[in-house]
């Protein structure tokens, strides 16, 4: 199990974040590499093919007790899920703000003291021939980094990559951010 830095925001998920740990252990799942010292980032999760990516994703992030946040379209959030969702990290977005989507995370990072972003840049659980571009401008407007994060399904492992630090040569560094993911074993690889 990796060390979180202090500086990383972190919430104490106490019996679900040892449950989880114990459900990964049983599993043969381990957590590898490591997270920067700051603390605001963006997660960028890939493969994204199934939908045990999200119940790997959230084992990971109780048994881290880390204080991760995502975003969904406004309409998923309602009875009965609405305040599940919340509580786990949940961000609803109105895709017809004028800023757009972009425009309302970039500003959420900005009045954020601490803030860490999960997504998953593919966008999707279906095959998808380009990965949606968001989170790298996301990136570039909030001045933060992107933390590349794999699910391995051969392996068994969460894999934390080193941060990138994005530029703006957003075409090439999507091209270099998808190398990153290219030995990685999806859950179902026909989807990739």
């Amino acid at each position: 199990m990796p060390m979180v830095p202090t500086s990383v925001p972190r919430r104490d998920y106490g019996v679900l974040g040892r449950l989880a740990r114990k459900m990964l252990l049983l599993n043969g799942w381990k957590i590898c590499g490591e997270l920067p010292p700051q603390d605001k980032f963006i997660l960028a999760v890939a493969p994204h093919t199934s939908n045990w990516d999200f119940f790997i994703g959230i084992a990971a992030m109780f048994s881290l007790n880390l204080k991760v946040s995502f975003f969904g379209k406004a309409s998923i959030f309602r009875w009965p899920v609405k305040t599940l969702l919340k509580a786990i990290g949940g961000i609803a977005v109105d895709r017809s703000h004028s800023r757009g989507v972009v425009g309302q995370i970039v500003e959420k990072f900005k009045q954020s003291d601490a803030f860490i972003l999960g997504l998953a840049p593919e966008g999707t659980r279906s095959k998808t021939v380009e990965w949606r571009t968001g989170f790298l401008h996301i990136a570039k407007q909030a001045n933060v980094p992107v933390i590349p994060v794999s699910f391995d399904f051969i392996r068994k492992e969460v894999r934390f990559h080193l941060a990138v630090s994005i530029t703006g040569e957003i075409e090439q560094e999507l091209i270099d951010f998808k190398q990153v993911f290219s030995e990685v074993c999806a859950k179902n690889p026909q989807a990739v």
